[in-house]
């Protein structure tokens, strides 16, 4: 950290692979007389630094130090702030070879090999013992600098977390058995899952005990990971109400936000050619960081402040920060995506970090999006012809290869038991060569291209890690666009993404998945790859039972083939309702086309009810303001799908709802898709049924009905609308303080 300088170049250049790394040292090295040394091990100390190395070569006939390094495409292109980097690193074993062999002054070089054209760059430079000495002991004192502020900074965290009070004067019910059990569970070092109703104040209760334990484990960091914006903020107002009853902490909690919501000039490419914030961005990246570490909360809008005070990227200052922070709060994929940011710092850096994973229920769907992959016909046509013409043979292969399996085809959608190798192989040679040419040519590429590019590699690295998790499918499609009229979509499609998270749970010291709606424990369990016998905690709701009354209306059927008679009944079941008590009430329905019907006769039968209706398409503007038409003197019906932007984390308490009327099971479309997916759960799990359909169905309808009791004062009804609600192994589902199984 002390050595980078510079832009900030964030231009794609193909890197050589850690196979041609290797083979590459191997060719420099081979070139080289018979005195040469490889692999010189090299240590020294500064103060109470002690620093080891292993330098690539040295030519002691020629007194010359190398470092080599391998790259690929035009040397021209390779970002300066690398290059300082390297010479940071070289400059620093020749100083502790000049100590070691008592020499007066030495040859550094950088060689630089091009696996592709098998060609050396060398750059050398002759120093003295004694001004390497003195760049040595410069950047030692810069980071023992740095080093004891940072120990410091442990210290009192650690002094100050060892005195942590709960911030309220009592814990509400339930509150403290799910502190307790976090608590416990950091201390043993082990996974667990917490089913705890909405309004219990789980965040806190998770956040707090994880703070508490950090000095007795020894913890570098808690990442709260979330699935939504509204799940960020809760988790930063946790840590800013710990930390205002507790007024000695001084917590460093960053919050990372996705790029296209923090970047400044959108319009421009990242690297200093053609982003101001770029240009420099390592010159002033000290002092950001230092000022955006003194405020100890830096969320969005300190990181903006920051960063437009010093002219640096509020998107890369914060994942710098990430380094320096005691709390990361970020999106899931930050932690469990193919490249996660935070699980590679874990496991490069060896922190010692405890995982909150919010609102887990949604972790599913999300995580089987992070493994999956999928290349379109008709997108890669329209590349391939503007494509340059170095890449036209092996583009052409590979279409020849995809529209052989299309012509081959004779449904509309197959699964095959893997990828087709002919199509893979020839797949990855086009990878190689479009990685080739980017190497050369890193500017001015086609968007397409690019497109292209990214969704192959990761179509090819998931094809490497294909396995029962997962399925290879082709539909064919009969909408090709422009001269293409015919398209299809290979995909490889995750069914149970345990196998990929598994392992970013093993790197964790300890990990807690919470939501109003785990169940059962063993389906989220099985499906996400925690630990085997993780515990599972159902907290007790401290909610009554006459706070909420849950009726069900078993006289009308929600099935699709059912739904035109179902129009009427739903209709005045509302209408009756709000005749005995007007308020705020949301009607979930499980499609637009079923809430179109609904609402055009609701309107037409009583004009007089004021409603509202989500829309398909909403922008965060839009959906702020479909929330915010609930207040406290407002009455009417609000129509929306059950599953959507409305069924789930929003907060409506007191009379901004009083009711809801969830108008099916949720049960996700049977389609091919689905049937195939469900056929794999029976093969693996034996519930291709529950684990499709059910389960994920009655999530949605208990996260939606948990929109309506959110504080101990709050009450309402829900109404539960089809028959299929009394069956005994739907009722189980549900959340026991409904008393629907007496």
């Amino acid at each position: 950290m002390t050595a980078k300088i510079g832009d900030l170049d964030q231009r794609f250049t193909p890197s050589p692979t850690a196979l041609e790394g290797m083979m590459g040292h191997l060719a420099v090295t081979a070139r080289r007389d018979a005195n040469y040394q490889t692999e010189v091990s090299l240590t020294g100390e500064y103060e109470n630094i002690f620093v080891r190395g292993r330098a690539d070569g040295y030519d002691p006939d020629l007194n010359q130090l190398e470092e080599i390094k391998t790259y690929k495409g035009s040397f021209e292109r390779m970002p300066e702030n690398h290059r300082h980097l390297h010479w940071a690193q070289v400059k620093v074993y020749a100083h502790l070879m000049c100590q070691e062999r008592e020499l007066s002054e030495m040859n550094v070089a950088l060689v630089y090999y091009n696996v592709s054209s098998k060609s050396e760059t060398i750059l050398t430079e002759t120093y003295s013992a004694a001004s390497l000495k003195v760049f040595f002991n410069t950047l030692c004192s810069k980071l023992i600098k740095w080093a004891e502020q940072e120990i410091a900074h442990r210290i009192a965290r650690d002094v100050a977390l060892g005195k942590l009070a709960f911030p309220h004067p009592e814990f509400r019910k339930g509150q403290r058995q799910l502190a307790e059990s976090v608590y416990k569970g950091a201390r043993l070092g082990r996974s667990l899952m917490i089913q705890a109703t909405t309004g219990i104040g789980k965040t806190l209760g998770t956040v707090f005990p994880l703070l508490k334990a950090m000095p007795e484990k020894k913890l570098d960091k808690i990442f709260f990971l979330t699935a939504k914006t509204s799940g960020r903020q809760l988790g930063l107002d946790a840590v800013k109400v710990i930390s205002g009853a507790n007024p000695a902490l001084k917590l460093r909690t960053v919050e990372l936000v996705a790029k296209e919501k923090s970047c400044e000039h959108p319009d421009k490419a990242c690297h200093g050619e053609s982003c101001p914030l770029a240009k420099g961005f390592y010159d002033r990246l000290p002092a950001a960081r230092l000022e955006a570490l003194s405020t100890s909360m830096m969320d969005k809008a300190v990181l903006k402040w920051v960063a437009n005070k010093h002219q640096v990227c509020p998107y890369y200052l914060s994942q710098e920060l990430t380094s320096w922070s005691d709390v990361v709060v970020g999106d899931y994929n930050y932690f469990f995506d193919l490249y996660a940011l935070l699980y590679a710092g874990t496991v490069i850096n060896e922190w010692k970090v405890s995982v909150l994973v919010d609102e887990a229920h949604n972790m599913v769907e999300r995580a089987r999006k992070m493994y999956s992959a999928e290349l379109n016909y008709v997108a890669f046509m329209e590349m391939k012809i503007r494509a340059p013409k170095t890449l036209k043979y092996s583009l052409d292969k590979l279409a020849a290869s995809w529209e052989r399996l299309q012509r081959s085809q004779a449904e509309a959608y197959e699964v095959y038991s893997h990828s087709p190798e002919d199509f893979e192989l020839l797949l990855q040679k086009v990878v190689t060569r479009i990685t080739d040419h980017l190497a050369e040519h890193p500017t001015d590429n086609d968007l397409n291209l690019l497109n292209f590019y990214f969704d192959a590699l990761q179509f090819s690295a998931l094809a490497e890690l294909f396995g029962p998790h997962s399925l290879f499918d082709i539909t064919k499609l009969e909408n090709g666009a422009g001269l293409f009229q015919q398209n299809s979509v290979f995909s490889i499609r995750n069914v149970v993404p345990a196998i990929f998270l598994k392992n970013r749970f093993a790197v964790a010291n300890s990990s807690t998945l919470f939501s109003a709606t785990l169940s059962p424990s063993t389906f989220y369990s099985d499906m996400l790859g925690l630990p085997e016998k993780t515990p599972f905690l159902d907290v007790e709701s401290p909610f009554s039972t006459t706070q909420l009354q849950v009726k069900v209306a078993h006289h009308i059927s929600t099935r699709f083939k059912n739904r035109p008679k179902s129009f009427l009944p739903i209709v005045e079941l509302i209408a009756n309702q709000y005749k005995q008590k007007a308020g705020n009430y949301i009607l979930f329905l499980s499609s637009f086309d079923y809430l179109r019907e609904v609402s055009a006769l609701f309107k037409g039968r009583y004009p007089g009810i004021p409603i509202r209706e989500q829309a398909r398409l909403m922008n965060e503007f839009e959906r702020e303001a479909f929330i915010n038409g609930f207040t406290e003197t407002s009455k009417g019906i609000a129509f929306a799908i059950l599953g959507g932007s409305f069924g789930e984390a929003i907060n409506l308490p007191g009379d901004r709802l009083i009711g809801a009327f969830i108008a099916t099971l949720g049960l996700p479309q049977i389609n091919v898709v689905n049937e195939q997916m469900r056929l794999r759960m029976e093969e693996i799990f034996g519930l291709g049924y529950e684990y499709t359909y059910l389960y994920p169905g009655l999530q949605k309808v208990v996260q939606a009905a948990g929109r309506v009791i959110r504080t101990t004062e709050d009450k309402g009804i829900i109404y539960l609308i089809d028959d299929r609600f009394t069956q005994s192994e739907v009722v189980q589902l549900l959340p026991k303080w409904w008393n629907l199984r007496e």
